[in-house]
């Protein structure tokens, strides 16, 4: 089945769904022992999430970037994540989705939350010809995930190192067969409306 140009792929369940996020290990390690993020974090900083594991590896590095060592699955509510959508703005203008440059600019100035929408990665890292969904959250955005849609959240840095670990060594196979098993989010065109040019 051929891919949609733009799909937000993700780990989800009846009520919530997985994102990803990198951090040093001094803020990763106490957001997994407590199971929110710690004073350190700072919840007035724009902070983006990703449903698609690949393109958290590619960010990170696999996990080895400076400041991004830790790797959390960062499972939340998906009516949260919803919320953020709908309260979302592109990124980037588009002429024809958007009045016009101004409203777009004001729109994204007042919006607690963005949309980019970033080539899905492959094993090696490489751009495919679709596109997988980030989610930047700002201001209440920010707040509202740091305090209320967060269910749980795992360390994946060893899964992140074990996959890394079997592609370098000419293993793809076995490296897909470790990867979570993401599938589209039902996420409703009008929720998107707004969001897909």
């Amino acid at each position: 089945m051929e891919e949609p140009l733009r799909r937000i792929r993700a780990l989800h369940t009846a009520s919530t769904i997985t994102v990803y996020q990198a951090y040093s290990p001094e803020i990763g390690q106490p957001a997994v022992r407590d199971g929110r993020f710690p004073a350190a974090w700072k919840p007035d900083r724009m902070t983006w999430i990703k449903p698609s594991f690949m393109w958290m590896m590619y960010r990170s590095g696999w996990g080895m970037k400076d400041s991004q060592e830790t790797v959390l699955a960062v499972e939340i509510t998906r009516d949260g994540f919803d919320w953020a959508l709908r309260h979302a703005c592109l990124s980037h203008y588009v002429r024809g989705l958007h009045p016009d440059r101004d409203t777009w600019q004001r729109d994204l100035k007042n919006a607690p939350s963005r949309v980019q929408w970033d080539p899905e990665r492959d094993l090696r890292l490489h751009p495919l010809p679709y596109r997988s969904l980030q989610l930047g959250l700002s201001g209440e955005a920010s707040s509202r995930y740091a305090d209320e849609w967060i269910a749980s959240i795992s360390d994946v840095t060893p899964l992140a190192h074990e996959i890394h670990a079997l592609v370098r060594d000419g293993e793809p196979d076995s490296a897909a067969r470790l990867l979570p098993q993401e599938q589209e989010y039902p996420a409703s065109a009008e929720l998107l409306a707004h969001l897909c040019p």
